[in-house]
């Protein structure tokens, strides 16, 4: 593989590292009632689904452990993305950070 096809591999790895993490820090600091009420799974799922997430992410950084799994780091980053994309608006409106408003609502 080439110099430059291996540099953008590391950084999509390593941006996929960093939206992982961002969420399951996000994920823990939000209240654990603020997902039954905006009807997500609950806390202790999310937190187990995003701690695999963000493992696997890990070990799919260059020079890790996956390089014959390469399916798995993709589904890690489609749960923490599911999560940043579906989850965290619902229970961010909830705990009042919306945000700056905007033309239909906060951002």
């Amino acid at each position: 593989m080439g110099d430059l096809q291996l540099y953008v591999l590391w950084g999509l790895a390593v941006v996929a590292f960093g939206a992982e993490v961002y969420a399951l820090v996000d994920a823990a600091r939000t209240r654990a009632d603020a997902f039954s009420v905006a009807g997500k799974l609950s806390k202790p799922k999310w937190l187990a689904i995003l701690g695999v997430a963000t493992a696997l992410g890990f070990l799919a950084l260059p020079g890790g452990f996956m390089t014959i799994l390469n399916f798995l780091p993709i589904i890690a980053f489609a749960a923490s993305a599911v999560y940043l994309a579906d989850v965290r608006p619902a229970v961010r409106q909830l705990r009042g950070g919306g945000g700056r408003p905007g033309p239909y609502g906060p951002w």
